[in-house]
């Protein structure tokens, strides 16, 4: 679980008068290693707007409480073929994707930029569209106007 983090460094750029025309969000784990109560996951985060119109870099440790085997295994893991176990990824990547737009948008005004987010991509499901449907208006009650 993650239980913190520690920003290391914060960098950002834009050019003049530039036109976005994309944005791409990289996320580069650099180092996984056990700390004294945490596992510790060094990351970078980079947000390039397109075409050469700006960059934010932030650069962190998320900070994880796990149970030492778990944290172990996940270290380990790391030592030998620098990557994190799956299941484990998507946990990792979702944190720092969130602290990176977080605090990217921060940075982002500070430069003039549109704040780092990529919104998800939302589709419905034939079960679910049906569902999603507007209900049907009721019937109007009549007026039953005494005198």
């Amino acid at each position: 679980m993650i239980v913190g983090e520690r920003i290391l460094e914060v960098s950002g750029n834009k050019t003049p008068l530039a036109s976005i025309k994309s944005l791409g969000i990289n996320i580069q784990l650099e180092d996984v290693k056990m700390g004294a109560e945490n596992l510790e996951i060094t990351y970078v985060y980079t947000a390039n707007y397109e075409e050469g119109v700006g960059q934010i870099k932030i650069k962190g440790i998320l900070l994880a409480k796990e149970d030492s085997k778990r944290a172990k295994d996940i270290a380990d893991s790391w030592s030998k073929s620098k990557r994190v176990p799956d299941d484990y990824a998507g946990i990792v990547l979702s944190a720092v994707n969130y602290s990176g737009s977080a605090n990217g948008t921060l940075l982002a005004r500070v430069l003039g930029l549109t704040a780092p987010l990529i919104p998800p991509k939302i589709e419905l499901s034939k079960a679910q569209s049906a569902s999603a449907a507007p209900a049907a208006p009721a019937a109007a009650a009549p007026s039953g106007k005494k005198k």
